[in-house]
């Protein structure tokens, strides 16, 4: 029932949009909202800090999101703070349903995000931002179980992010690439850590299109550790974000999740919806 609660505030947060007075920005450049909270895209943050706050500004932004896939399905809802245009906080709840459990996984997540340099338009070389995300699961039970370390943990992540105007055929194109530290099993939702020594630095991606102002096409990679030998593979996703203005972003994608909890061809649809006042 949990997502019903979620997606009562997202309309709560569209009710809310006249509210909406940030406008230093200009429009899709903060990206969307990112499973984990803070801003990016559906799977990977990026540098972009939430928002069109500008460097005088402030700006608080609401999102929801449902990813589901053959044998789970994944609701996160947050809201995220940005800060003069410099630190971004961000706050999750993902809630992870688990049918061959019968239980219900839930986590929150904490996040900061500084901008060490630059803007994704303006400057010549990439927009940088270093980020962490402190994890913890309500309930530790399942994570234990299948041999996790830890019920909680922290990420730490660096993202570098350029908007290229006009760059392909007149089309304005987006890159991300992000690395980060990491020891959580499936985004932390089955705990941090465990027997095996798997790598814990991490490489993300995401490249889009602009087929015109509001509207992108694009793809995105996370790869992902295996420090529970259950096969843990990486996620990739193509999606289609619908920017019709400051107010609101609508985000569409087809998800390859790969093998998870030892359940292969994890494949679904994911749809989020982000609130900008």
């Amino acid at each position: 029932m949990y997502h019903i609660k979620y997606w009562s505030v997202v309309a709560l947060c569209l009710m809310s949009l006249p509210c909406v007075a940030s406008s230093g920005k200009l429009l899709a450049t903060p990206g969307v909202s990112q499973i984990e909270g803070n801003a990016g895209g559906g799977i990977v943050p990026w540098a972009q800090l939430a928002g069109y706050a500008s460097d005088d500004e402030f700006s608080i932004n609401g999102f929801c999101s449902r990813a589901d896939v053959t044998d789970y399905t994944l609701d996160v809802c947050g809201a995220q703070l940005n800060l003069f245009n410099r630190v971004e906080f961000s706050y999750a709840i993902q809630q992870f349903d688990v049918p061959a459990f019968n239980a219900q996984i839930e986590q929150n997540i904490s996040g900061v995000k500084v901008r060490l340099y630059g803007d994704i338009v303006y400057s010549e070389w990439p927009q940088l931002s270093a980020g962490i995300l402190h994890k913890s699961l309500d309930d530790g039970s399942i994570a234990q179980l299948v041999g996790a370390k830890s019920t909680s943990g922290t990420d730490f992540y660096l993202a570098a992010s350029k908007l290229h105007l006009g760059a392909i055929a007149g089309y304005n194109w987006f890159w991300n690439l992000t690395a980060r530290y990491s020891e959580a099993n499936e985004l932390g939702l089955l705990g941090y850590g465990g027997e095996s020594d798997s790598t814990r630095v991490l490489f993300e991606g995401s490249t889009a299109l602009f087929l015109s102002r509001e509207l992108a096409v694009g793809v995105e990679y996370r790869q992902k550790a295996n420090n529970l030998n259950l096969g843990e593979q990486d996620w990739k996703d193509v999606f289609v974000a619908w920017i019709p203005n400051k107010y609101v972003s609508i985000t569409a994608a087809y998800l390859d999740l790969g093998r998870i909890a030892g359940a292969n061809a994890q494949t679904g649809w994911y749809f989020s919806v982000t609130g900008y006042w």
